[in-house]
């Protein structure tokens, strides 16, 4: 009885090894897996056309601004996600504010070399007349791109100042994800 079971065995493992050494090779060539964007990669800056400026002016509604990233590097490569995106204001009071992400699902970029996404922050504007403890008036942002540490300092170039809202659970002031 033990050698049957042995014999089996035996038989059932050369089988095995016999159907995995049998299987055909793949002949298509193995495409390399793209990688991220990291920040090195990348340039950033606001996007200043005429149709990208937010209406700072406009204290009655919402308004978006927008940062763009361009691959500058030699390779194509992908972004997905939300950037990280601090405020610095220009008042002493201001401090600086760490923008909420919206609820938008990001989608996962493919950059080729010269390349450039977008993604906007939505801002709520105030009148000059408002309180100085009720806005913020932005000077500098500081932007890291998605799943990066290094960030980019860029000058806010609108004017205009900002609803303050650095505390609350959700600000009219927020930012969407690269892409949207």
């Amino acid at each position: 009885m033990k050698s049957k079971l042995t014999a089996l065995a035996l038989a059932a493992l050369a089988v095995a090894g016999t159907a995995a050494t049998a299987a055909p090779a793949s002949a298509a060539p193995v495409k390399a897996e793209l990688t991220r964007c990291h920040t090195a990669d990348l340039k950033a800056g606001f996007a200043t056309g005429e149709d990208a400026r937010p209406e700072m002016e406009r204290t009655d509604k919402q308004t978006q601004a927008y940062i763009w990233f361009t691959n500058q590097s030699k390779r194509t490569c992908t972004l997905s996600g939300f950037a990280g995106v601090d405020m610095i204001g220009a008042q002493g009071t201001d401090g600086t504010w760490s923008l909420a992400r919206s609820s938008t699902k990001p989608e996962k970029m493919t950059l080729e070399p010269g390349d450039t996404v977008d993604f906007s922050i939505t801002l709520l504007p105030v009148a000059k007349s408002t309180p100085q403890k009720e806005k913020f008036v932005p000077a500098t942002f500081l932007v890291t791109p998605p799943n990066e540490t290094a960030h980019f300092t860029l000058k806010w170039p609108f004017g205009g100042q900002i609803l303050k809202q650095d505390g609350a659970t959700h600000p009219a002031t927020y930012l969407n994800p690269v892409g949207r």
